[in-house]
């Protein structure tokens, strides 16, 4: 059974809201030498990257700017091919790309949250 985008929306922005938290007031250098910093964004990137394969597709081609297919594929990288994971991907990818995605899956959560009130009246 489908999951309910609002579900998922909530589970990516969780999850970016606390890499931000975790990198706050952090440099690149500091995330290289934090073994526990590095694994635990790298989870939280997991878990968008496989949250945004079960987002609707309607709901991702109203946001083409977004890189969907490098998010979803991120996940496969993060776990098979681990041992050649380059922190300053990582670094790039929350400097560089998780501020679009947030803001893209913020926007989405208002009209699924107007939706769920429509359907539940």
């Amino acid at each position: 059974m489908a999951r309910r985008a609002g579900p998922i929306l909530d589970d990516m922005l969780t999850a970016i809201r606390g890499i931000e938290s975790a990198v706050a007031g952090k440099s690149s250098a500091d995330f290289e030498k934090d073994w526990l910093l590095r694994h635990g964004v790298q989870r939280g990137i997991e878990i968008v990257s496989e949250a945004s394969r079960h987002l609707p597709e309607h709901m991702k081609a109203a946001y083409p700017r977004i890189r969907w297919p490098a998010i979803a594929g991120i996940g496969n990288v993060l776990r098979h091919d681990y041992h050649a994971i380059s922190d300053k991907v990582i670094w790039d990818v929350i400097r560089d790309e998780l501020p679009a995605l947030k803001s893209a899956l913020e926007a989405m959560v208002l009209p699924e949250r107007v939706l769920l009130r429509v359907i539940q009246a």
